[in-house]
């Protein structure tokens, strides 16, 4: 009989599940001539019930990304000039074509997350779920004190 044991949770093992499933995220946007940047802007827009602030996205993506403000109005900008997202003074909003996209992004991730996701124990994902959100908290913390 082989018995096999789960390591404890670890940076590395968070790491390896994130860019397995980005992976799997990328190879559908690839397919739709778009990248992982631009679909993190993209589904915050895509899911407002009205236009957005444009600098509260930019922000909220910033900071979820730890990416820099140029970069993440760099995707902005470019989602605006591919006709995905329309911009009104300091609003944005999702155009028609954007909407379309985005829902054809997710009716082809959602298979996947579902074969990936469907089978976890749900007090498996809740306790995932509260472990995720302190080290989320924590790392955070620690970018404070370094002034990032």
């Amino acid at each position: 009989m082989t018995t096999t044991t789960t390591p404890p949770a670890d940076a590395r093992m968070l790491g390896l599940a994130h860019y397995a499933a980005r992976a799997v995220l990328e190879s559908v946007l690839t397919r739709h001539d778009l990248d992982f940047q631009q679909q993190i802007v993209l589904r915050p827009v895509a899911l407002a019930a009205a236009s957005l602030d444009r600098a509260r996205l930019v922000a909220d993506t910033v900071a979820a990304l730890k990416a820099d403000e140029d970069s993440v109005q760099g995707t902005l900008d470019g989602l605006i000039t591919t006709g995905l997202v329309a911009a009104d003074a300091s609003a944005v909003r999702i155009t028609d074509a954007g909407r379309a996209l985005y829902e054809r992004i997710v009716k082809e991730t959602s298979a996947a997350s579902a074969r990936i996701w469907g089978d976890i124990p749900e007090e498996d994902l809740l306790a995932t779920g509260r472990v995720l959100t302190l080290v989320a908290e924590r790392a955070n913390a620690e970018l404070a004190t370094t002034g990032r």
